[in-house]
C-alpha cells in the first residue's frame, strides 16, 4: 500500500472542513464529525458467534483513528436461518450480548459512537451452523455464487419459502437482538435492508414471487422491512438510535436496479421515512453516479429529497474530494467508508494532518476476508518494505 492515491495541497483541515463538523442525530446522538465506518464482514468471530479481543482492537482502532462513527459488521439476529457465514459475530444470545461489551467500551474509550448492524441472510446464507436449510421469500434459487472469501463454494442452495411462523420468527430476532444491542451499551443499531440479504430479498421482484401481504405490489413487499423497523423500536429504549440500510446493488447481483426506477426510490423512501428511524444510509458502488441510467440524481440524493431524517452515503468516498462533493451538493448529511477504512484505520486523522492516502489493497482480503489474514498480509507487507508493522493510531 506505498501508491499514494491522494496527496492534500495546503491546508487540508481547511480544504476539508465540511466533513470534521460535529452533527447530531435523532434522539440526541452526537458524532464528532462526518465519517463513519462502513459495515464490512469480517468472519473473524468464534464458532459460535463470539467478539473476540481481535475484534476490540480492530472496532477500537478507528475509533482512536478519528472516526466519529463505527457501523459493525452485519451480525446476525437469530439461531435459526439468519446466519449468514461461519465466523460470523451474533447477537442472538446472552453470552453473544456479553462478548461485544468490551467492543463497545474500547470505541467509547475514544470517544467514538458505534451502532450494531442487525442482518438477516436469508436465502443467501452460505454458512450456518444452525441449520441445513436456508429460507427466503420465495423457492428461488438465488442468483450467483457463494463468496469464497467468506469460505462459501458453488452456486447457493434453494431457499425454502417463509412460513407465516417463520416471518414472525425473524421479526422477533431483529427485537431481541436489537434489545441486546442496547443491553451491550451499543448507542444503536443500523437495520441491514441492503445487498441482496432477507428484506431486500422481500424487496425484490425476481425473489419475491408471493402472493399474500408479504408479496405482489411494492407497499406489500416493503412491508416485513416495515414491521422489523417498528418492532425493533418497540423492543428498544426512546434514546436507542435505529437507522437502516438501503441499496439497489445485491453481493450476488452488483448492477440490480430498481425496475420503477425514481418513482420506486420515491416510494421506497417515503416509506421508510415514515418510520421511527433516525438515519438511513444508502450505498452503491459509487456513491456520486446517478441512480438510473447516464442522468440525474445518486441515490443518496434521492433518499434526501424523500426523508427528513439525516441520510449517510456509501461508495468509493475514500476519496476526499468525491466526499466533499457529495457533502457540498447536500446529497447526504454524512459518509460512510469501506476500502478507505481498511486502508487506513485513522483516515480521519491523517486527512487532518494532511497525510498521503494510500490505494485499497486487496491482499487485506484475500484469500479470507477475516482479521487474521489482514494483520499476515500487513506484517508481509511491512517486511517486504524493511519495515516493521505500523501501529494503528
Amino acid at each position: 500500500m506505498n501508491t499514494l492515491a491522494y496527496r492534500p495541497a495546503g491546508d487540508a483541515q481547511a480544504a476539508h472542513a465540511g466533513l470534521f463538523t460535529p452533527l447530531r442525530l435523532e434522539r440526541g446522538l452526537s458524532l464528532s464529525n462526518r465519517l463513519a465506518v462502513a459495515p464490512m464482514t469480517r468472519v473473524s468471530a468464534t464458532e459460535d458467534g463470539r467478539a473476540t479481543p481481535q475484534m476490540a482492537d480492530y472496532y477500537a482502532a478507528y475509533a482512536a483513528g478519528g472516526f466519529g462513527l463505527v457501523i459493525t459488521e452485519g451480525i446476525y439476529t437469530d439461531q435459526a436461518h439468519a446466519q449468514g457465514y461461519l465466523f460470523q459475530p451474533g447477537l442472538a444470545d446472552d453470552a453473544q450480548r456479553d462478548a461485544w461489551r468490551p467492543v463497545v467500551d474500547r470505541v467509547h474509550a475514544h470517544g467514538g459512537r458505534i451502532v450494531a448492524q442487525l442482518m438477516h441472510a436469508g436465502a443467501l446464507s452460505q454458512g450456518n451452523p444452525h441449520r441445513a436449510t436456508t429460507k427466503g421469500p420465495s423457492a428461488v434459487l438465488p442468483k450467483g455464487q457463494q463468496m469464497a472469501f467468506y469460505r462459501g463454494d458453488g452456486l447457493y442452495r434453494m431457499p425454502e419459502a417463509m412460513s407465516d411462523e417463520d416471518i414472525a420468527g425473524a421479526i422477533e430476532g431483529f427485537a431481541q437482538a436489537a434489545r441486546r444491542a442496547q443491553e451491550a451499551g451499543f448507542d444503536g443499531v443500523e437495520i441491514h435492508g441492503a445487498n441482496g440479504y432477507l428484506l431486500d430479498q422481500f424487496l425484490t421482484t425476481h425473489t419475491n414471487v408471493r402472493a399474500d401481504h408479504y408479496g405482489g405490489s411494492l407497499d406489500n413487499r416493503l412491508r416485513l422491512t416495515v414491521d422489523v423497523i417498528q418492532a425493533v423500536r418497540r423492543s428498544t429504549e426512546q434514546h436507542f438510535v435505529v437507522g437502516v440500510r438501503s441499496s439497489q446493488g445485491k453481493v450476488n447481483d452488483f448492477t440490480h436496479k430498481w425496475e420503477g426506477g425514481e418513482a420506486d426510490a420515491a416510494q421506497i423512501f417515503r416509506t421508510l421515512g415514515a418510520q421511527p428511524i433516525d438515519y438511513l444510509h444508502t450505498t452503491e458502488f459509487e456513491a456520486w453516479r446517478p441512480a438510473f441510467g447516464d442522468q440525474g440524481p445518486s441515490l443518496a440524493a434521492l433518499a434526501r429529497r424523500h426523508v427528513s431524517v439525516p441520510v449517510l452515503a456509501n461508495g468509493s468516498l475514500h476519496d476526499p474530494i468525491q466526499a466533499d462533493q457529495v457533502m457540498a451538493r447536500e446529497e447526504a448529511d454524512f459518509v460512510s467508508l469501506g476500502r478507505g477504512a481498511l486502508t487506513h484505520p485513522d483516515w480521519p486523522a491523517r486527512l487532518r494532518a494532511g497525510e498521503g492516502l494510500a490505494t485499497f489493497d486487496r491482499g487485506l482480503l484475500a484469500p479470507i476476508a477475516d482479521l487474521a489474514n489482514a494483520a499476515r498480509h500487513r506484517e508481509e507487507v511491512c517486511r517486504s518494505a524493511g519495515g516493521s508493522p505500523a501501529r494503528d493510531r
